[in-house]
């Protein structure tokens, strides 16, 4: 390691792992995601669609007759010669020919007024709201991939801020536009800045600055807090009613970060990594003062040494294409990716699906968000010990078997609603599990020089998918059962093919290409339960041992000494 690497860590030792200066920067940083996680699902009470009836021209006496639950006529209804439903969105005339239906009544019990209400989000309008919530997803996606560069680029800060304020003004400004296609672009900007530019720069500057024993626990921190954004969706739903004022209510919790500019400081290692390096000691300095260290620190030396190290730099770059150019990368790669789309899929389409669930749509929603809870403090337990991989596949396979089993349990009877209930949330816990753990197993399985790059392109993964489970959810019109199976279909080939990826706790973290093309080879679940030599940490230290040993050997050999 270059000394002023070696310079940097040191500061950073000094610093601690998490003092009283990490603690108030990370309870800045964790604000954006729970603006991220109340964003994401505001159209759950804001565009939601209530339990309907059609309203049938010249037949109002028809419509006391009609059960606003199983949306069907009460047979006495059904009289020869005048206009009748046939469901929530055909009728039959005078006639006896089938009509579309051109507008409905709705069930006021819950919701009083909402985007979905106003415009018929229904029939064959129904594929408005989905497309509503899948442009706000597709905003994320382009959010993860533009911004996470802009913050590599030009400072985790500044990306932050930007996105606090947009999210401020845009959160507020979707209540009020009343064209549809105007609101659907307001959506996709209020997605990109939402729910990617706070939440991925605040991860990002959390696990820059707090030490590597408390990143596991930060990380699921930041998990724990979007699920807690996710339940506030649902609390201010069964306080406010109107759908302007609700909006209203939600942007504005984004003017929680409009102080971060004065408040929060830029990543230190960013800093130095920039070349910005006096910058980044004034930084660090403070956080030694919050901390209760004085230690003297050598600006001069650091700066100087930090401009011999620049001069001196290899311009080598790693990109998204060296994760494909080996075969054992490009295995791990592939099943990373497919872990993160599984994972957001079934997440989002649990989430999103939970309104439908029977009983009060609040509380369904603020329950679908507290068993994410215990499954996060499960996490700060079991990480360490069961290891990752044994954690991202159980708790995806149960995810899977929950959705199947659900989809699967005849309905018509207060048991078996409260079933569906139990193993949905059930399983949604699960998939939370397994969520918060994939972003840590993510940053140990690949080298230091393509971390990032892994990161970013599991993330957009998952954001696609996210952008598709809407749209994915309208496959209901052909079975209700095809959305849930999907989805744990999905889930099941997930979860077994991450059993085929290398355990990575407690071993040393691959730094070069050439680290993560050996890391882990032949080392899966399979080969661990069958007896076979598994490549632990002992395994993979050795190795890189007996590489660096032989590359010594063969330098004294060929400048004539012994070794």
């Amino acid at each position: 390691m270059a000394s002023v690497d070696r310079n940097l860590e040191e500061l950073m030792a000094h610093l601690g792992e998490f003092g009283k200066y990490q603690c108030w920067q990370f309870s800045l940083h964790i604000i954006g995601a729970l603006t991220a996680g109340l964003h994401m699902l505001t159209l759950l009470t804001v565009a939601a669609v209530p339990p309907h009836k059609c309203n049938i021209p010249e037949s109002t006496s028809m419509i006391d007759s009609f059960n606003m639950t199983s949306s069907t006529w009460n047979s006495s209804a059904l009289l020869e010669g005048l206009p009748r439903a046939i469901d929530s969105c055909r009728y039959l005339d005078a006639n006896n020919t089938i009509q579309n239906c051109e507008s409905w009544t709705y069930d006021t019990q819950y919701f009083k007024s909402s985007r979905g209400m106003e415009w018929n989000f229904v029939c064959s309008q129904r594929w408005m709201g989905s497309v509503a919530q899948s442009t706000y997803m597709f905003g994320v996606f382009i959010g993860a991939v533009t911004l996470g560069s802009l913050a590599d680029k030009y400072g985790r800060k500044i990306i932050f801020y930007v996105s606090s304020v947009a999210q401020l003004i845009l959160g507020v400004s979707v209540a009020l536009v009343n064209n549809y296609y105007v609101f659907l672009v307001l959506r996709f900007l209020y997605g990109i800045f939402g729910s990617a530019g706070a939440y991925i720069t605040g991860f990002v500057l959390t696990m820059e600055l707090v030490g590597p024993s408390k990143r596991t626990v930060c990380g699921v921190m930041f998990q724990l807090a979007f699920a807690v954004g996710f339940m506030l969706v649902a609390v201010w739903g069964a306080v406010i009613k109107d759908r302007v004022w609700l909006q209203i209510a939600y942007g504005l919790h984004s003017a929680l970060l409009v102080g971060h500019w004065w408040l929060m400081d830029e990543s230190p290692r960013w800093l130095w990594a920039q070349g910005r390096v006096s910058e980044a000691l004034v930084i660090v300095r403070r956080g030694l003062n919050m901390n209760g260290n004085n230690v003297d620190i050598d600006a001069a030396k650091m700066v100087s040494e930090a401009k011999v190290q620049s001069a001196d730099k290899e311009d080598r770059s790693y990109g998204a294409l060296d994760l494909f150019k080996t075969p054992n990368l490009r295995k791990k790669t592939l099943n990373v990716c497919l872990n993160w789309f599984a994972n957001s899929l079934v997440y989002y389409g649990l989430s999103l699906n939970v309104g439908n669930l029977v009983g009060n749509p609040y509380l369904m929603m603020f329950l679908s968000g507290l068993v994410e809870l215990p499954s996060y403090i499960l996490m700060f337990f079991l990480m360490d010990r069961t290891g990752r991989r044994c954690m991202v596949s159980t708790f995806m396979l149960i995810g899977g078997v929950c959705c199947i089993i659900a989809s699967s349990i005849p309905t018509g009877s207060d048991m078996a609603a409260t079933a569906i209930v139990v193993i949905v949330l059930f399983g949604k816990a699960c998939i939370a599990g397994s969520f918060a753990v994939i972003y840590n197993y993510t940053a140990e399985l690949f080298p230091t020089v393509v971390r990032n790059t892994a990161l970013g392109i599991g993330s957009m993964c998952a954001r696609l998918s996210g952008a598709l489970t809407p749209m994915i959810m309208l496959l209901d019109s052909l079975n209700p059962k095809v959305p849930a199976i999907l989805f744990g279909f999905v889930a099941l080939v997930s979860g077994l093919l991450s059993l085929y990826l290398p355990e990575t706790v407690n071993q040393p973290m691959p730094e070069t290409i050439e680290d993560g093309e050996n890391f882990g080879k032949d080392d899966t679940c399979f080969t661990t339960c069958l007896g076979s030599s598994r490549k632990d940490s002992t395994t993979y230290e050795v190795t890189m041992s007996q590489l660096g040993d032989k590359e010594e050997k063969e330098r004294l050999n060929q400048s004539g000494e012994t070794a």
